[in-house]
């Protein structure tokens, strides 16, 4: 882990810099920092009830814009791998660096998500083994395994085969006492599997865990749908032509994953081969339209501030777990609060982002950056 000094922040894709790329992380981010508190409030005060729901999960089946947030930023992370490791498969010494520099962040990965969730506690019994990072530092790992070691086609390939795999493993193979094909939240495969292996506590649902074992192999499906996307960004055609091709997956992925729902349901907390490709549809259609406005028409301003939160998405989301953002918000914006009763929530939430992102603002300037 490194906190460099820089004259200039470098992009996450180093000299082949796509601004669209840390500012889609960026919006991302943006939602997992408190935007989805602040939409809420609003959704509360302007009684707007859609808004409020757009911003909680699915309680099972079905697909809102929350449950978009976290398969975007595994998406990202693939769009990233060809930019940044395509160079390590020329040679055998090559590729034996790149596999040390994979293990190396997977691993960091793993243990900072264990450090969020309170490792330190020894509450072992009751710990969650599972998690959001460790999710992050797994799919990394093998997507950019396949990266070193797969041309495109057998990453495209590699992709399916997962994606195919688990709806056939799921549909045929029944957990004990229930039929095979049943994806309810009792009798899934995948949640028996949690029960049986992992100790400690699950989340976000008492039958299993949301990141949990089975459910990992569609999750390295949705990275390598981001590393399909990467190579394309890459192939050195024009950039209108690009634009057009992500809006062509878009639509391919859509159309797919709604016609799959039909007998394989989008579940969110099951990561169902459906919702990857409803996921990776809606992303590769939020990336086109970031690509198109920041890189093609150059218009880049009206990004900066989410650019300021994607190129540390990992430092503010530590942070939030330790700094009482919403506390602080309270000191400096209670008294506007109490001015405005019936938008106190709303005053309160913005304050913690614009704080948050005041944070982050002083370590780009500073060239300071987290990086595993």
């Amino acid at each position: 882990m490194t906190t460099p000094r820089t004259a200039s922040p470098r992009s996450a894709l180093g000299d082949d810099r796509l601004t669209s790329i840390d500012a889609l992380r960026g919006f991302d981010m943006f939602w997992i920092i408190g935007g989805d508190a602040l939409f809420q409030a609003l959704g509360k005060w302007l009684h707007i009830p859609l808004l409020e729901t757009q911003m909680e999960h699915v309680a099972w089946e079905g697909f809102r814009f929350y449950d978009l947030i976290f398969p975007l930023f595994l998406f990202i992370v693939g769009v990233v791998l060809p930019f940044s490791l395509t160079k390590y498969s020329a040679d055998a010494a090559d590729r034996k660096a790149a596999h040390w520099k994979v293990f190396r962040r997977a691993a960091l990965l793993i243990l900072l998500g264990w450090f969020y969730w309170g490792i330190l506690q020894f509450d072992i019994p009751h710990f969650r083994w599972p998690g959001v990072l460790q999710r992050i530092g797994i799919c990394y790992f093998f997507a950019a395994l396949a990266v070193i070691h797969l041309r495109p086609r057998g990453q495209a390939i590699l992709c399916a085969t997962l994606l195919l795999g688990y709806w056939a493993i799921l549909r045929f193979i029944a957990a004990p006492g229930f039929a095979a094909g049943d994806y309810s939240m009792q009798g899934n495969l995948g949640g028996y599997l949690d029960r049986l292996l992992i100790p400690g506590t699950f989340c976000c649902y008492p039958n299993g865990d949301n990141e949990g074992i089975l459910s990992t192999i569609p999750a390295i499906g949705t990275a390598l749908l981001g590393v399909l996307t990467g190579h394309w960004l890459r192939s050195g055609r024009a950039r209108g032509t690009i634009c057009l091709g992500l809006l062509g997956g878009a639509l391919g992925c859509l159309i797919v994953g709604y016609l799959w729902w039909g007998v394989f349901p989008v579940i969110k907390n099951l990561w169902t081969s459906s919702y990857v490709m409803v996921a990776g549809g809606w992303s590769l259609l939020l990336l086109a339209a970031f690509y198109y406005a920041i890189d093609v028409a150059g218009w880049k301003r009206w990004a900066f501030p989410f650019v300021i939160i994607g190129v540390n998405p990992i430092t503010i989301y530590l942070m939030k777990q330790f700094v009482p953002f919403e506390r602080i918000s309270q000191f400096f914006f209670g008294g506007l609060a109490h001015l405005v009763p019936d938008a106190r929530v709303v005053v309160v939430a913005s304050g913690a982002l614009i704080i948050e992102w005041l944070v982050l603002r002083y370590l780009f300037r500073n060239g300071t950056f987290l990086k595993v």
